[in-house]
């Protein structure tokens, strides 16, 4: 129960955070201030959910583990969801590998052993 929990929160963390970041670019985009106040909004309720659902995961999880996870994937699901298919900015191979080396990170930092 204790792990779903955890994979939950860690889920809304990477949804908020990315949606709060796509939802910054979309302010950014508008023509009008309506549109640019709409988005901001929108972004920043996103951007305070993941603010506590990362609390929240610092409950169940080590400051490292979480920070990497969080932070980590968040930018590699804004590269790829967002830039890539969103908004169809390229991402060039040097990207794609950056992002793969983030992952990679991620791995190894989760199997480090603390006392």
């Amino acid at each position: 129960m204790r792990t779903c929990l955890i994979l939950v929160l860690i889920a809304t963390n990477l949804l908020c955070f990315t949606s709060a970041q796509l939802s910054f670019k979309r302010s950014a985009m508008s023509t009008d201030t309506k549109g640019f106040l709409r988005w901001q909004i929108i972004g920043n309720l996103a951007g305070f959910i993941s603010v506590l659902s990362l609390t929240a995961v610092h409950r169940f999880i080590p400051l490292h583990l979480a920070s990497a996870i969080t932070v980590g994937l968040g930018l590699v699901l804004v590269q790829v969801i967002g830039s890539q298919f969103i908004f169809r900015e390229p991402v060039g191979a040097l990207g794609w590998t950056g992002a793969g080396l983030v992952v990679t990170g991620i791995v190894l930092i989760s199997l480090e052993q603390r006392p």
